[in-house]
Parts: structure tokens; C-alpha cells; sequence
């Protein structure tokens, strides 16, 4: 399978027309339909898309981690087989060895086409799928509204995927699929954008895992953290994230960055936490805990082997991970062995773990290679080095001998010498600087060879010193070269094992993530939940995971959702009632299930969903400003299009961005839509809203899928009491002057909204009761003023530096005067 040239292209691949010698048979014209797919792998990271010819579908795959053999990307190719896959010319090794790996493959064997690094551009990418033909949108629609367009139909931050739909573009175009037989000035057409998913694979996108604080990342407090500047803050993963070893804490990242519906993964890993979680098995589990701690990065070291580039601390990690291994082994050896996880691990550490410690553990030398900086074998592994090492051994006593003899034969003036052995310049025989000997001629002797001058000793060789040089030649650097030959040997039996390391290595970072979250189910006293493949989520008593870690008293709140019966929920009440965190409760819980761990809950049976989808804006996207609405829309387009009757889909005041009549027939608009849907087709909607009027103003159809909850308050005297307690019905109070107070808001600006909104909703007249200065309004005036005149055009506007400096400052003012 060599790379093919973008000119060259294999007959018959994209379409097969009759010819004028066709036989009668083939009369008519036969579609063979392509698709290619275009990849880039980098730190870790895969990005992909494919274009289906077939009906000229674009897929696209978020950004996702994969493992140094790119097990997911082999899985993506196995169920799409693109009979073309695109990649750039510079590409890390892994790639190079997954794609020549297909070239051994007899029954499928993909062209390969490699473009130049420039072509695979992150702006490079975002300009081609600007110009790409579109065909269902207007011919005249301008840039920024086809942008607008493309940024809910394609996620926008996953650079990886865009760069590489880049790429697709050009060699779409190049090649002309579909196309072939038009005028040159007719595009390859894209009638439709897909998020593509693996099989079995949840679809969660970066905002969800942002605004559910699935991950946190917090500047780092120590000064002395430069090289990455952050840590794990309060996040799901990171109070689930107890593994003992780096390669485990890895791979609970991969599982929490790709959540399965696959029921027989959930409950292989299910199995091993109701294991751990017992409390008869705690000394189990800290025992496999003591043994996962000394376990090391086993590829980097496996590379620094095969460039033979392996330090003395290389050999003391990998000695301790194989013997860790070993006493894994022999632990859960008599662990039940019905447990997938324990059978796989006593059946796969084979032998050749016991093998590999015995040979480490007889060959090397550790404390004689700590002590010298370089690899020390034991005795009695080679012979010859070992006779070597004894005349080196030997070689003081026999060296003063020899100076002894030596010295009967220089000038009397002399009074001592010594013979010594310097590496690779043999021995030579060493007498001190007489304060004659000034000039180099003055260092001249009858029968030796001047060699050097060094701290006020002279250096020479004489016959005797010949003699040892043929006699015992240059035994240290021997020494080094036959101990470096026996470390390559070791090096290659070790890297011809490398397969049983690698298992090793992912069935123990498996048995770390398992363990770290029975450990975190023991810590918060998490239930194991039912996983079923129905429609259906029942939870009792479900918490906050994060919220309850911060708050002394959390109160619990039921979800029930069924496939018939309040599949779309609408949430009311004021504001910090609890309506966002009992949405982020839900959906937390919900992921929670779908990476196997226990949840926060009294009982709960989860049906396996497809997707999780939210539309809330996290203080990132409230930061923006103007520039909210815009996110907020993205976002809902994301969750209509994208879901199906097995999404679970969170939305939290959608509209607000906008004006009120505006942002409520969105609302009312988007809820009918999944209503006039087959009931099999609604997805479970979970919607927090203030806008009241959706239901005053009987905006929604009448339907046994549409049910309406509110969180209980109570007034006490003049005080709003939050009870933060779920119940069925309408809120019929936002309660604004309330919570204004709560806010802090001035007693008589709170008097005086709450007179205008009682005359508002009477009809009446509103009278202006300005009892302003004049010195006020003008700089009411001014405020308005400088709002009038932001350019929001302008990119270089700093919104934020505008609020704090010039608006909340004079706000300020005006609060204190009235």
C-alpha cells in the first residue's frame, strides 16, 4: 500500500460508466460510491472526518484522546471502510505504524493519499469550509451568517478535526467526486453535516463537560508548578480520580471522555467496584493500591529501549513494575475468578513477567550501577567479565609492585613514582616535577617516552609499562563494552516481550480506574445503580456529587422520566431556587452511570442514553456579553438536530440572551418541535425557565410527554425562604423583589420596581417620579451615552474593562444617591 499522489487514481472507484464497447448487460450506468476519510493524530489527540458520496454527507468526530496503537481510530475505519484515507505528510509514528499495518492486511487495503503539513491548516481548514458549495443555503448569503450557520451544524472547537476537514475539501475538489462528468465551475456538493459517533460511544461535547464541571482546570498555587501552570479543580473527575499510577488516571480520562452504552463494558467494570466497595475487601484493596504505586511509564521506557537509550533508573522502574505486576498477579489469584477483570489478569500475566524479573533480577547490578552511573552486571553471569573485573580487582597491589621495580631504575634525584591505568591511554608510569626541570627538554629521560605534563607530575611510558598495555590491555573500557553487549541482549529479550507489558499495563490501569472508584463510592457513599436498555431514568433521592462536598446540608431531589409519560420537563421557580444545580444534578448522574461508577442517590435505574446535551452558559459565556445569544442559539441547534429518542437533553433559561418575546416563541417554538415528534423519536428534556408567560399564555400543545415541576419556597415575613425541594406544578411568583433584596439591591429602588410592575400589569399609567438633581441625570445621560456610542463592531472593544471602568463605577454612584 504505498502513499498515492493526488493525480494518481484507480479506475472505477468513484463512478463506473458504460462505455461504446460496454456488453448489452450493462446498459445501465452503475454507482460505486466512495468515502474518504481524513485523520490527523497529534500528542494523543485524534481528529477525523469523512465525506460520503453516497448522499454527500459530511461526518465529522470531535476531537478525541486514543492510545499509542490508535485503537480508536482502528475502530472508526473498521466501521465506516473508506476506500480513501487522507493524512498529512508529517505525521507522528504511530500513525506511520497503523497505516503500514493496513498494508499487510489481504482483505483490506485503503488507498492512502498524503497531503503537505500547510494543507492541513487550522485556518487553512476554517476558509475551505467557508467557500465549500452548500447548496441548500442562499447563493447571496453573506460570510458572517454562513459562518453563524456552520458553527451549529459543525462543532468549531476541535482544531484537530477542522484541520483535517480541510484537507477532505481539497482532495474532494481535486478529485471531483461526484462530479466528474460536470462543468469545472460546479463544486463537490455537501448536503448535510453529521456528528459521527462510534458505536456504543455517548456524544458529549466540550460545553457539557464544561458547564457540568465534568472537568475543572485551576491555575496551579505553587509558583514552583511552571511547566503546566494548572491542576484538577473541583471537577467529577477529579474526586473520582483516586488511581495510584499514571497510566491508570489516563485511561479514567478516556473513560470519561468517551461514556459507552455498550451494557456488557458497564457492567464488566460494575462487577469489580461492588467487589471493592464491601468492606470485608478493604485489605484487598490496599494491598493492589501499595503494588499500582510503583508501577512507571512501561512505553516511554520501552522506547528509550529500542534506541538503546536506557538509563541505570530505567532498569530500577521497569524491575519494580514487573515485580508489582507479580505480586498483582498472585493476589488476585485468589480473588473469584467469575470477575472478567480478576480471570483476565491471572490468565494474562504470563509467565514471561516471572521470566523478566528472574533475568533483571540475576544480570543487573543495581547498588554497583547507582554507584558508577552506568550498567553493572552481577557475577558470575559472563565469565570473561568477571576475570576481567578481577584483574582490575587485583591490578593496585600488582601496580605498586611495578612502580617499586621502576623506581630502582630512574635517577636517583627522583624520589617516588607511581605506575597508574588511565582508560583508552593504557598504563604509564608517573614521577613528580624536580624545580629543574623547567623547559620540555629538561623532561627528557633515558629509556622513556615523554607523553604529558599534569599537576606537577610527569607522565611517561617505558618498556615495563608496554609490556602491561600487550599484557592486559584496556580492561575498564572492556569491561564497559562486554557489559554494554550483555544490556543489549537484555534490552532485546525484554523488547521481544513488550507485548506482555502491554497488557500488563492496560489491564492494570483498567484495575486502577475500577478501584479508584469503588474507593470514591465508600468515601460519598454512592449506590450502585441498574442499567437497562429501556427508555426509562428513575432516580431516588439523587445528590449533587460536587455540590454536596462544598454545601453542610444538601437536600435530594427525585427524577423520573419514562418512555410515555413526562419524557420533557419544564422547571420553574426564582431565581436561586436550585433549578440550574438540580439539571447539573441529573446530568452528572446520568455520565456518572455511563462510565460504570456507583452514583449519589438512595436507588436508581438508568436507561443507557446516546447523548448528553446542555444548553447553559457557564460564566465563560456570560463573560462575552452581547455575544451571548449567539451561544446560546448554537447550543439549542446542537441539541434539536442532534438528538434522538435516547438524548438526554438539559436546557437552562434558553432565550434570555435576547429580548422577551423574542427568546419565549424560541422557546415555545423548540418544545412543540420535540412534541410533534413520534413519542419513540422525544428525547428526555430537562428545561429550567423564567419565562412564565410560556404557560399563562398557553404556548405549548396539551401532551401526556409534557410535565411541570417547581422547587418549594415559603415567605417568612418579608423574607424568601428557599426549601431547594422538587414538586410537581407552576411557580406562580418569580418573586423579583425578593430576591432583589437578597441581592442587595436599595430598599427604595426595590419599593419603587415593585409599584412600576404592579401598574405595568394593571394597565395603568406610570408615572415618573424623578426626584433626581440635576447633577444625576446628567450623568444618567452619560451613561446612556457611552453605551450609545460602543462600536460592537469593533474587535478590539474590551467589554468587560468597559463595565468595571466606566459603567459599574457610575451605576455605583447612582444607587448611593437615590
Amino acid at each position: 500500500m504505498a502513499a498515492a499522489q493526488e493525480h494518481s487514481r484507480e479506475g472505477g472507484r468513484v463512478m463506473v460508466y458504460g462505455g461504446p464497447g460496454r456488453n448489452e448487460d450493462e446498459e445501465e450506468e452503475t454507482d460505486i460510491y466512495v468515502v474518504l476519510l481524513s485523520v490527523l493524530v497529534h500528542h494523543g489527540q485524534v481528529g477525523l472526518c469523512f465525506y460520503d458520496s453516497e448522499d454527500s454527507s459530511l461526518h465529522y468526530m470531535a476531537d478525541t484522546p486514543d492510545n499509542h496503537d490508535l485503537h480508536l481510530l482502528a475502530r472508526v475505519i473498521e466501521e465506516v471502510k473508506p476506500q480513501v484515507i487522507i493524512t498529512s505528510a508529517k505525521q507522528e509514528r504511530c500513525l506511520t505504524r497503523y497505516l503500514q499495518s493496513l498494508d499487510s492486511n489481504q482483505h483490506y487495503k485503503p488507498e492512502v493519499v498524503t497531503y503537505p503539513y500547510a494543507d492541513f491548516g487550522l485556518e487553512v481548514g476554517k476558509q475551505r469550509l467557508l467557500s465549500a458549495h452548500l447548496p441548500f443555503l442562499p447563493a447571496n448569503i453573506s460570510e458572517r451568517d454562513k459562518l453563524s450557520y456552520l458553527s451549529s451544524c459543525i462543532t468549531f472547537d476541535s482544531p484537530l478535526m477542522l484541520r483535517a476537514v480541510g484537507a477532505l475539501l481539497k482532495c474532494l475538489d481535486r478529485r471531483r467526486v461526484g462530479v466528474e462528468l460536470e462543468d469545472s465551475s460546479v463544486g463537490v456538493p455537501v448536503l448535510q453535516f453529521h456528528a459521527y459517533t462510534l458505536k456504543d460511544v455517548v456524544c458529549i461535547d466540550k460545553d457539557t463537560y464544561s458547564v457540568l464541571q465534568i472537568f475543572k482546570s485551576d491555575l496551579h498555587p505553587s509558583v514552583y508548578k511552571l511547566h503546566s501552570g494548572e491542576k484538577e479543580g473541583l471537577s467529577l473527575y477529579g474526586i473520582l480520580n483516586c488511581c495510584r499510577s499514571k497510566s491508570g488516571s489516563k485511561l479514567l480520562r478516556q473513560w470519561f471522555l468517551r461514556p459507552t452504552q455498550d451494557l456488557a463494558v458497564l457492567q464488566r467494570r460494575q462487577e469489580v467496584i461492588v467487589f471493592f466497595t464491601s468492606p470485608r475487601h478493604s485489605d484487598i484493596l490496599k494491598t493492589l493500591q501499595t503494588s499500582l504505586r510503583n508501577f512507571r511509564n512501561i512505553p516511554s521506557l520501552l522506547r528509550r529501549m529500542s534506541l538503546s537509550n536506557t538509563k541505570v533508573t530505567d532498569w530500577q522502574s521497569l524491575y519494580k513494575t514487573v515485580c508489582s505486576a507479580l505480586c498483582i498477579r498472585d493476589t488476585v489469584r485468589n480473588l473469584p475468578q467469575s470477575i472478567q477483570v480478576f480471570h483476565e489478569i491471572t490468565e494474562g500475566f504470563s509467565d514471561d513477567l516471572h521470566n523478566m524479573c528472574n533475568l533483571i533480577s540475576r544480570v543487573v547490578d543495581f547498588e554497583a550501577s547507582l554507584e558508577e552511573n552506568r550498567f553493572t552486571i552481577k557475577p558470575n553471569v559472563d565469565p570473561a567479565i568477571d576475570e576481567k573485573k578481577r584483574r582490575m580487582m587485583g591490578l593496585s597491589d600488582f601496580l605498586t609492585d611495578v612502580a617499586r621495580r621502576e623506581l630502582e631504575s630512574l635517577d636517583p634525584q627522583i624520589p617516588s613514582c607511581c605506575v597508574i591505568y588511565i582508560p583508552l591511554i593504557g598504563f604509564l608510569l608517573t614521577v613528580p616535577r624536580l624545580p629543574s626541570m623547567v623547559e620540555k627538554e629538561d623532561f627528557e629521560m633515558e629509556g622513556l617516552e615523554f607523553m604529558f605534563l599534569s599537576e606537577d607530575r610527569l607522565h611517561y611510558r617505558s618498556q615495563r609499562t608496554r609490556e602491561l598495555d600487550n599484557l592486559l590491555g584496556d580492561l575498564h573500557c572492556d569491561i564497559r563494552d562486554m557489559e554494554t553487549a550483555v544490556m543489549t541482549q537484555l534490552q532485546n529479550t525484554i523488547l521481544e516481550r513488550s507485548p506482555s507489558l502491554y497488557q500488563v499495563l492496560g489491564l492494570t490501569a483498567e484495575l486502577d480506574c475500577l478501584m479508584a472508584m469503588s474507593s470514591a463510592s465508600q468515601e460519598y457513599s454512592y449506590t450502585h445503580p441498574k442499567l437497562t436498555n429501556h427508555r426509562e431514568i428513575a432516580v431516588t433521592q439523587g445528590r449533587h456529587p460536587l455540590l454536596e462536598l462544598c454545601s453542610p446540608v444538601y437536600v435530594a431531589n427525585s427524577f423520573h422520566s419514562s418512555e410515555s409519560d413526562g419524557r420533557i420537563k419544564i422547571i420553574t421557580g426564582p431565581n436561586s431556587s436550585g433549578k440550574s444545580i438540580y439539571l447539573k444534578q441529573v446530568g452528572l448522574i446520568v455520565f456518572m452511570a455511563l462510565i460504570g461508577s456507583d452514583v449519589p442517590a438512595k436507588e436508581a435505574e438508568i436507561g443507557l442514553v446516546d447523548g448528553i446535551f446542555t444548553r447553559m452558559q457557564s460564566r465563560e459565556s456570560v463573560s462575552l456579553g452581547l455575544s451571548t445569544f449567539m451561544i446560546d442559539l448554537n447550543q439549542m441547534a446542537v441539541a434539536l438536530n442532534s438528538s434522538t429518542g435516547n438524548s438526554l437533553v438539559l436546557i437552562d433559561e434558553f432565550g434570555k440572551g435576547t429580548n422577551t418575546v423574542d427568546g419565549l416563541s424560541l422557546l415555545a417554538a423548540s418544545i412543540s418541535h420535540w412534541l410533534r415528534r413520534s413519542p419513540v423519536a422525544v428525547p428526555c428534556v430537562l428545561l429550567a425557565t423564567n419565562f412564565h408567560s410560556l404557560l399563562q399564555l398557553d404556548l405549548l400543545p396539551t401532551s401526556a410527554l409534557l410535565s411541570f415541576l417547581t422547587l418549594e419556597t415559603a415567605i417568612d415575613g418579608d423574607e424568601l425562604v428557599f426549601l431547594y425541594q422538587l414538586k410537581e406544578g407552576v411557580c406562580q411568583s418569580s418573586y423579583a423583589a425578593n430576591i432583589a433584596t437578597l441581592a442587595g439591591l436599595p430598599a427604595g429602588l426595590v419599593r419603587r420596581a415593585v409599584e412600576v410592575s404592579e401598574l405595568y400589569r394593571t394597565g395603568k399609567p406610570i408615572k415618573r417620579t424623578d426626584k433626581s438633581s440635576d447633577e444625576q441625570s446628567r450623568r444618567c445621560s452619560s451613561v446612556v451615552e457611552k453605551f450609545l456610542n460602543l462600536d460592537l463592531e469593533d474587535k478590539d472593544l474590551d467589554l468587560p474593562s468597559f463595565m468595571n471602568d466606566d459603567v459599574l463605577p457610575s451605576a455605583g454612584e447612582l444607587l448611593n444617591h437615590s
